[in-house]
Parts: C-alpha cells; structure tokens; sequence
C-alpha cells in the first residue's frame, strides 16, 4: 500500500509521548483497523492483519466462514457466492477477502484513531492505578499547574499526565502556593472517578509528617527508629512518637539530628509548626507522660477497660498540660489512643472525695476517691505481708482499728502496730483547716526525673522532646 508507510508514521507520531513499546503500538494500529473494519463488514468480523514497519506495508485479510444459510454476514458467506470466486469451496470452509487499507473511507480511518486513542487512554488510567495505588503514605513532587477554587492542582514530576490534586481541606491554611511553584505532598489516597483514577494529595494529614521524618531521617528509612503513632493539629502543633530496634540509638535524637538540623528542616517544610518528639513506651501510663509533655505529670490513674486516664499535675504545671485552647492534652490523647482527663493537685483533692479512682488492672480493686492501696504506705514489707493475710488490704480497712485489734493479727508486733497508727494519725489529723488525706500525701510527693530524652539544647526551639518522667511506683511513697 502506497499511503501505508504514512499511516504508520502518523500513528507513531500520535502515541510518541505516550511511552509505548513497538510491540504496543502494533497491537494498537491492530485494534484500530479492526475498529475500522467494524465499520465496513460489521460488529463481529474476523481478519488477520500483519503489519511490517521496515518494509511500510500494512496487509488486512478478512475471513469468512462458508455457509448454506448466512446468518451474521460480518463473519459469514454464503456457498453461492464463495463458489462464485472458487467453485471448490465447500461448507465449513475458510475463504480469505483481502482488503486494500485505501479502500476505508473517512469514517472509517476515523473510528481506528478514535479506538487508539481510547486503547492508549485505557492503557495510561491502567498504569496510574498500578503505580500508585500501593504508594499511598508516600511523599511524592510536582508542580502546581493551577489553582482553582481553593483547590491545588498538581502535575507530577514522574506522572505528568495523572490528575492530582491537593483540596482545600488537605492544606495548611498557612501556607499560599502560586502556580508553577515547586510542591511536595503525600499520597493519601486514589480515587475513582468517571475519567479515571484520580490521585488526592495532602500536606495536612499526619501522614505527611511522618513522610517528611522518613525522608530527613536515615534511620526510620532503614527501620532502626520506628514511627509509633502521630497526632497533629495542622498549622498548629504535631506530637510524634518515635521507638528504637536498637539500643544504642537514640529514637529522639535521630529525629532531632545534629544541633536539631533534621528536625529543623521539617520544620520549615511544614511552616514554623511546633513539633513535640515523644519516645514511645509498652506502659500507657509512662506514655501518657511522656506525651503530655512538656508538662510533668505527677501521677496516672488508669481504666483499662474503658480505655481512659485520669492525669494529676501540680497547679504550675497544669497550664502546660493543657496547652493553648487544650490542644497538648488533645492531641497526647490522640498519641496514645486513650481519652485523658486532667486535674490540677487543687481541683482533684477538691473533687476527689466524690470521684471513684480507677483500676490499674484485673488485679487490682476499685477504691474510694480517699482510699488507696496500704502498698502505698512506708511500711515494710513483712508488715504488709501480715496484712494482707488477714484481709487488710486498703487504708480504709485499717483507719479504724484500734491497737489490740493489730496486736492480734499474726506476725503482728507491737512495733508494726504502732508504726502503722503513726501513719494513721498523720493522715487523718487536720492541718491549717486542711485534712491531710491520703490523696494530699500522695499527690504532694514529687515525681522522680529520670532525665532527658538526649535532645540537644540547641534543638530545644522548636522542638520540645519529652522527659521521661517515670515515678518510683504506681503511687508515690507517703512520708512516714
């Protein structure tokens, strides 16, 4: 064919920014002149088509099947008419029509560009699907193509065809971009609509926090440091929560980098928001004080089935532990999964006569708000053994014993006896208007520090790494 050597090279120019393969592109010219051939002979036709782009031939044979009564003439002839060109056909027979590509018509030429031009859309919805729907949590670049409604329009760097989108809801109200800015957002999810796959992108999803970690920190790309978990108020604040598989690396101190050089530079990816590093820990409760943080917590009662926590701090510390419009306490909730209930020392010893205080686990019963374990006391260990045989458990099992009834508990002396209605009195005897409950002994007790987490002073702004702020016991020692 004169024209064919054309033909091709006009498809080939057509599909050249597409990324098709030789093989691809032949399969494509196939199907459109199938396409083409529907036109002309009918939905179901049959042929063979070889195509040889050296020599610039394209040859088309219809076949048709002999029959006695034609049924679907696209695929079907009758034995009349094939015997007119052989009168040796018989039926069931294969008679092969060859095809001129010159003899298609306009409308027909057209039905084969309008089939590859839908086989290659297919194709390139097909390898966005593919590509990206096992990518969602990564970081990925582009560049704003336009801005519409709020809404950020991104031509990727590596996609350049995807439609990719940022809505309003996924940015940071801080932030303005402009079109043809450079801009960098993680993959939140792939969304099918009537077009195609769409990619939606977000910049204020934790996820692209921690997206943002994993690139600046060598150590989490390599699974050394773990993201534990995320909570962030977008333009505001985030707590990150970070573990080691290695005990001689630190978790914070990686996040942080040298003179807080990593941390910095997520920072300022993410406009100036504040960043609170948090190690993670097994223990709820030593979580939960970490993730309040900067605050020192004083002491956690915890429920464990109804998943909640109740958080004492000390009166200078509680506007800490709330943060601005109690945003720390919100999002250490968040961190840890656990709802938190906090009171200053004050307000809880106020309120705590009329508030149950939970359980630390199966084991361990339900006390009065003013009740607490005689564990809690200084008392020694075989005192509290001899107790607990002969039932005494709680303070307030023993607030109104008197002597002799102590004396006659096993193992019991007149030392332990006395030593344990020293501590009675001392708790129960009102000081400047003030009943020293076992609830003030135990909440005036300080906390016992161990030490920083290993940020860097130089990284103390932005970033607020928290203490581990860990206690001796489930409750303070009481004075004895």
């Amino acid at each position: 064919m004169n024209n064919a050597t054309m033909i091709i090279a006009a498809f080939r120019e057509m599909t050249a920014n597409k990324a098709i393969s030789r093989d691809e592109l032949q399969d494509l010219i196939k199907d459109g002149i199938l396409a083409a051939l529907a036109k002309r002979y009918g939905p179901n036709v049959e042929a063979e088509i070889l195509i040889d782009e050296d020599a610039g031939t394209i040859n088309i044979t219809v076949l048709k099947e002999v029959v006695a009564d034609v049924e679907d003439a696209s695929r079907q002839i009758s034995l009349e008419e094939a015997q007119w060109d052989d009168p040796e056909f018989q039926v069931g027979d294969i008679m092969e029509v060859p095809v001129e590509f010159a003899q298609f018509g306009r409308n027909a030429v057209m039905a084969a560009k309008q089939r590859i031009l839908q086989r290659v859309r297919e194709g390139e919805r097909q390898k966005i699907r593919d590509e990206y729907e096992t990518r969602v949590g990564e970081m990925l670049s582009g560049e704003v193509q336009q801005v519409e409604r709020g809404k950020l329009v991104m031509m990727l760097n590596r996609a350049r065809e995807a439609d990719a989108i940022i809505p309003w809801k996924e940015q940071n109200p801080r932030e303005r971009f402009r079109q043809g800015e450079t801009i960098r957002a993680v993959l939140k999810k792939v969304e099918e609509t009537p077009k195609g796959p769409r990619l939606i992108f977000s910049r204020a999803d934790p996820l692209f926090v921690a997206a943002l970690f994993k690139l600046e920190v060598p150590e989490i790309q390599q699974g050394i440091v773990e993201i534990r978990g995320v909570a962030r108020e977008v333009g505001g604040r985030t707590k990150l929560s970070v573990s080691s598989r290695d005990e001689s690396i630190d978790p914070v101190g990686a996040c942080v980098g040298l003179k807080g050089s990593r941390v910095r530079a997520v920072v300022q990816e993410l406009g100036g928001e504040r960043i609170d590093i948090v190690p993670w820990h097994p223990d709820p409760e030593i979580y939960a004080k970490r993730a309040l943080a900067p605050a020192r917590v004083a002491k956690v009662i915890s429920d464990y089935e109804a998943r909640t926590m109740t958080a004492i701090v000390d009166e200078d510390q509680l506007s800490l532990a709330i943060g601005r419009a109690g945003q720390n306490v919100r999002l250490a909730s968040q961190l840890i999964g656990w709802q938190i209930d906090l009171y200053g020392s004050r307000e809880w010893l106020e309120h705590g006569a009329e508030r149950a205080l939970f359980g630390g686990g199966a084991e361990e019963a339900e006390y009065d708000s003013s009740d607490f374990p005689l564990r809690e006391l200084d008392l020694a260990p075989a005192t509290l053994a001899a107790l607990e045989a002969a039932g005494y458990t709680t303070f307030f099992d023993v607030i109104d014993l008197e002597r002799e009834d102590l004396l006659r508990i096993p193992a019991f002396g007149p030392a332990e006896a006395d030593r344990l209605l020293g501590l009675i009195e001392e708790m129960t005897v009102e000081d400047d208007d003030t009943a020293a409950s076992p609830a003030v002994a135990a909440e005036s007790a300080e906390p016992v520090e161990a030490g920083e987490t290993g940020v860097p002073a130089e990284a103390a702004e932005p970033v607020e790494a928290a203490q581990d702020l860990t206690s001796a016991g489930d409750g303070q020692n009481l004075p004895g």
